[in-house]
């Protein structure tokens, strides 16, 4: 029986703000953190390729996760808010992400 499922997806972030993203993220709120691991998320990473300014994210996340519950919790629209000056967002400042397929896995 599985009991965690992965995904993938793309962030943008706007040209000439690596640095400042970076610094956020080294700085993260461990409010932020708590909730992720509440609803479930159980690794989290994101690589930036700088050329392009695109940031490419996996989680690794329960099976059982509240994942989309998030959106709800005002730490996390108030990540949106913080982070939108420095990333393409939508209207209500959360993050333009476009899903991955995964095509291939070894191991």
């Amino acid at each position: 029986m599985q009991h965690t499922e992965e995904i993938a997806f793309l962030l943008y972030l706007k040209p000439g703000h690596e640095a400042e993203y970076q610094r956020r993220h080294d700085e993260i709120w461990p409010a932020l953190c708590a909730a992720l691991s509440e609803a479930g998320i159980l690794d989290y990473q994101i690589y930036l390729e700088r050329e392009s300014g695109h940031l490419y994210a996996y989680q690794k996340r329960r099976i059982d996760h509240q994942v989309d519950l998030l959106p709800g919790l005002p730490i996390m629209r108030e990540w949106w808010d913080y982070m939108a000056d420095i990333m393409e967002v939508n209207p209500d400042n959360s993050p333009v992400v476009m899903s991955l397929e995964r095509v291939f896995r070894f191991g």
